[in-house]
């Protein structure tokens, strides 16, 4: 791992912890963090979080977006429908699926990327 691609993998944890704080904060539950490098040619690591509703899971991705932008992480692209159970949020090196817990049961992210190493902060 050269010094660049070391700085950058710190800078990504630490928005990681930021997207993660913030889901906390909004009672996200469920919360894991994969490491799908090597796995996925579109990101290094995935955030799967529960919203016990519709509601909570709008709450839970206006809490993301409010600090991801105060923490200056750009975005690619982000699912604008509400309502759906699943909205993504995509910041190129992470990104994150704000999911109901029939959502989840039912697509089943957790086992898709079962080979993915799990990651504690």
């Amino acid at each position: 791992m050269t010094k660049d691609s070391s700085k950058q993998e710190n800078r990504t944890l630490e928005e990681i912890r930021c997207a993660v704080a913030a889901i906390e904060d909004k009672k996200g539950e469920s919360i894991r963090i994969l490491d799908v490098r090597g796995k996925s040619s579109i990101t290094d690591y995935i955030i799967i979080a529960t919203g016990t509703s519709d509601p909570h899971v709008k709450a839970l991705k206006s809490g993301l977006d409010m600090a991801l932008k105060g923490a200056g992480v750009q975005l690619l692209g982000q699912d604008r429908e509400l309502g759906s159970g699943w909205l993504v949020v995509d910041a190129f090196d992470f990104m994150i699926h704000l999911q109901t817990t029939e959502m989840r049961d039912f697509y089943r992210l957790d086992q898709l990327w079962k080979d993915a190493r799990e990651v504690t902060l």
